[in-house]
């Protein structure tokens, strides 16, 4: 069986979480796309961790915890996080890598960081991880795959060479900057390679014995619908696709072995970086939920950036449930809102006087003025009720109106950032 947990928005949902509840019932959790723009922040016996590369099943020691080839490896990051979490008391995990994942290489950040100053007001938002850069040399074929490190040493010498030329006029004519240091640029592959070289495997093939003696695996996706590179608001981005349909692709599988996808959304709206964001709020509405939200604040697990908040969005919601083929939904950091006396809910967009509630292309959603729905709030503290019908009557009502809009089951709430604080619902859209 193999499920999906994925994000219906822009990202920030708690997949992270719901990725590590899920775990206790499986045997494989793979990252299968994306890099480390973006954190997953997890709270458990052994502490509270921002993990940005290591896959969300590292606590679980039964649990092989893989580093899929859809994903931007950093390797530097990968051994500063498992390096963290052991020194934290975390027993070693399970990993495996693919010989086919691509490395992110130092010449990807120094792009990344380069670029966004050059475009100064006009830049995406970047966390400057080097993510667009790394995916743009993987689909120019001038990206490394992680097993071209073992090739011989003369080789790898070429290649930097080659690779060299081109990045050098880039670096010296736009930039203004320093060429590439070849030197410097082997000797660090020659360390990584050393690192990595225990936890290489061929993922693709590890994953069809396991798919055929019935393991459990679990695709942990990254970011949202919204910041997918074709069905998102580009161009404001991420580069790779974070919809579980590219789960197949970025785990080695076959489409038709994902039964589940698990899409977690938040009870109110948070994003980073640029683009549209029709239910964004301003002001000290804003700073009030951000400072409630989230474990700690609405801040970015990667930069740290404050998170721009809005209520939240039934139509993005609807759409991003939509695209990534959802079974269930998981409604997370629903007591942070216990103290609203009101809650709005987006539930259409006014473009040009005319109410819709399907998602528009980019350049309609800067004309879109958000159309709200206002409920009753539940005034208390939710935090440690375990059953669903002990929840406030005016909470289980905003969940349900919610769900009825979205028009996807919403069957896991989360009520706070422990493991433990899920509630599990049955519902009458659910189908099995």
């Amino acid at each position: 069986m193999v499920k999906a947990v994925v994000g219906a928005n822009w990202g920030d949902e708690g997949k992270g979480k719901i990725t590590d509840t899920l775990a206790d019932k499986a045997d494989v959790v793979i990252r299968f796309q994306g890099g480390a723009n973006a954190g997953h922040t997890i709270v458990n016996d052994y502490g509270k961790f921002a993990l940005h590369t290591m896959p969300s099943g590292v606590f679980h020691q039964n649990i092989m915890n893989i580093i899929g080839n859809g994903v931007a490896f950093d390797i530097t990051k990968f051994m500063n996080e498992l390096n963290e979490i052991t020194s934290k008391g975390v027993p070693a995990p399970q990993i495996m890598i693919s010989d086919r994942v691509q490395v992110m290489m130092p010449y990807h950040v120094q792009f990344d960081s380069l670029e966004e100053a050059r475009l100064a007001g006009k830049s995406f938002g970047s966390t400057k991880s080097g993510i667009a850069p790394f995916y743009s040399d993987k689909y120019s074929k001038i990206g490394w795959q992680i097993n071209e490190f073992f090739q011989d040493d003369g080789v790898i010498k070429e290649k930097i060479d080659r690779i060299a030329q081109i990045k050098d006029v880039i670096l010296v004519n736009l930039y203004h900057a320093e060429p590439i240091d070849k030197d410097a640029l082997f000797n660090q592959i020659v360390e990584w390679r050393e690192q990595v070289k225990p936890y290489i495997g061929n993922v693709s093939l590890y994953l069809d014995k396991a798919i055929k003696g019935g393991k459990t695996i679990l695709l942990e996706g990254q970011l949202g619908t919204m910041k997918d590179p074709d069905h998102g608001i580009y161009p404001m981005v991420t580069s790779s696709s974070p919809l579980a349909a590219y789960g197949a692709i970025g785990a080695g599988i076959p489409p038709y072995e994902i039964k589940e996808i698990v899409t977690v959304s938040k009870a109110y709206s948070s994003a980073v970086g640029a683009g549209a964001f029709v239910s964004e709020l301003f002001g000290d509405e804003a700073d009030e939920l951000r400072n409630r939200g989230g474990d700690g604040g609405e801040y970015g697990a990667t930069t740290g950036r404050p998170r721009r908040v809005g209520w939240y969005d039934c139509v993005a919601s609807k759409y991003g449930c939509r695209l990534q083929g959802t079974t269930d939904v998981a409604f997370t950091v629903l007591d942070v809102l216990g103290y609203l006396d009101e809650i709005p809910v987006c539930v259409g967009y006014d473009i040009d006087g005319e109410v819709t509630t399907e998602f528009p292309v980019t350049h309609l959603l800067d004309k879109a003025k958000p159309v709200y729905k206002t409920l009753p709030g539940w005034k208390c503290e939710i935090r440690g009720i375990k059953n669903y019908e002990d929840l406030p009557e005016n909470c289980r009502k905003y969940i349900e109106f919610i769900e009825e809009q979205i028009g996807y089951p919403i069957t896991m709430v989360s009520n706070g950032p422990a493991r433990t604080d899920i509630i599990y619902r049955k519902s009458a859209l659910k189908k099995n």
